[in-house]
Order: C-alpha cells, then structure tokens, then sequence
C-alpha cells in the first residue's frame, strides 16, 4: 500500500468519485487491526520525542460527513498518543464574540505550540462548508476564504507546524447504515441528531464543496482522501500517515549539560 496514492496533488481539480470508500488497501481485517496496534507503540515513541524536543508541533485536520468516524478516528489513532502531548479542539457554531472577528480569529488561538500535537475534530474548513452549502456566503467569498486558509496554513507551516488534513471518506449507504445504528441501538441513541438528515439532504452540495476545499492541498499541509466505511482500514491508514509525517519531522532529543554517568543516585 502506497500512502501517496490517497493524497491529493497540488494545483489540481478534484474529484472526490476518483477515491474509493471502502478501499481496504489490499489488507484483511484482522491483518489490518493488527498493524495498526502495533504502529500505535511506534506512534508514541515519535510523539515523545517531538514533546522533547520542542521545536516543531503536529496540526491534524479532520473534516467528514456526519458519522464518517471523526470520533472513532480520534480515539483509536490519537488515543496511541500520550494525552499530555495532545491538544484537541472541536470547532461548533461560532459564538457572538467569534462572528464579530475575522473567521480565522477563534481557529489560530487554538493551533498547537510546539512540542504538541493539535488535533482539530472539525476546523477553519467549516467556513467554507457549511456556509456556503446553506447559502451563507456566495462562490466569492468562499474562494476569498480558500485563500486566506492558504495564506494561514503557510504561516504556521512557515513557523514550526507541520500540517496534515485527512477527509474521511464515507459512502451514503454506509453513512445510512450507522445513522440508523443510532436510531435502532439504545447506547448510540444519544449520538442522533436530526439535523444530521438535514445534511444528508445536501449530499451533492457538500461534495462539491468538500471538492472545492481539497484544492487547498500542498506540500507543506496535503490533504488526504482516506476510505472511512471500513473503520479499521481507515484507523490504518491514519496511523501509517502520521507515522511518516512524524519520522519526516524527526524530532531529536535535546542535548543535555551533564554526564549521565557521573551521577550517582544514593
């Protein structure tokens, strides 16, 4: 499996029926689940030494349909993480105070410092998602928009953030299976929301929106199409892709100011 093959190319349209939802990358289930427990180990070990070092941080976007895994992506690839070197925001409906500034304001507060990494379980994209498929800003100031996100993830990028955006990408029935999962399990009743069939209504409009969105991918914060209605598979690939990113990185240790060996612990 090559990761390369789900990322987007810079400079080039979109098409989000190029990318499989159920790919599983040539792997079995159990196969697939048991690579991915054990790049978890491998995963914390990089993250230590990106916290020791702390010179560079980790920006994880995550943007997808309604039940696409988002949550379940969070807690079986970011839960590898030790929790005292993960900062995780989730982004909802802007507040008055956030609406009377600019749309980034309320996103780079929360970017993470170095030695972190950040996780954003929906993020700056959501201002040209949601809004534009309701009609909420027109087709210009959505690519106005798209700029000025350029111009944002370059400056982090620019200053020490490494970036990475993954798309989770489910199909309608399998998003139809889970959606009705929450209605017919009473331990998942409470993750329904109605409105979720709302956006589901608009599933051509928030295609071509999340089309518009991927464009924004470059060398410095690539998106990713990952396949989302195998969850392991899914758990797989983010985990392979974090991985490369961090040895990309490769955080050292910092140097110390004394000998080990010359001290003697009584």
């Amino acid at each position: 499996m090559n990761i390369e093959d789900y990322r987007v190319k810079e400079g080039q349209p979109v098409q989000l029926s190029d990318w499989g939802t159920d790919d599983s990358g040539g792997f079995e289930k159990e196969a697939g689940s048991a690579q991915t427990e054990d790049l978890a180990e491998e995963l914390a070990e990089w993250q230590e030494r990106l916290y020791a070092e702390n010179k560079q941080a980790l920006l994880i976007v995550l943007q997808a349909r309604d039940a696409a895994g988002k949550d379940g992506a969070v807690k079986k690839v970011i839960g590898a993480f030790n929790p005292n070197g993960i900062q995780i925001t989730n982004f909802k409906v802007p507040t008055e105070e956030e609406l009377a500034h600019d749309f980034l304001w309320r996103v780079h507060k929360q970017a993470p410092r170095h030695g972190l990494i950040g996780v954003f379980n929906r993020s700056h994209y959501e201002d040209v998602l949601v809004t534009r498929v309701y009609g909420m800003i027109d087709q210009g100031t959505a690519q106005q928009r798209l700029k000025h996100i350029r111009h944002f993830e370059e400056l982090l990028s620019g200053s020490g953030t490494r970036i990475l955006k993954f798309y989770l990408h489910i199909s309608q029935q399998e998003q139809k299976e889970r959606l009705q999962a929450r209605l017919d399990e009473p331990g998942k009743n409470w993750k329904f929301n109605p409105g979720d069939l709302k956006d589901r209504a608009q599933w051509d409009k928030f295609t071509n929106a999340y089309e518009a969105a991927l464009t924004t991918s470059t060398r410095e914060a690539p998106w990713y199409v990952i396949p989302a209605d195998r969850k392991w598979f899914r758990d797989l690939l983010m985990s392979q892709i974090i991985l490369a990113t961090l040895k990309d990185m490769n955080p050292q240790y910092p140097d110390i100011t004394f000998d080990p060996k010359s001290i003697v612990i009584d």
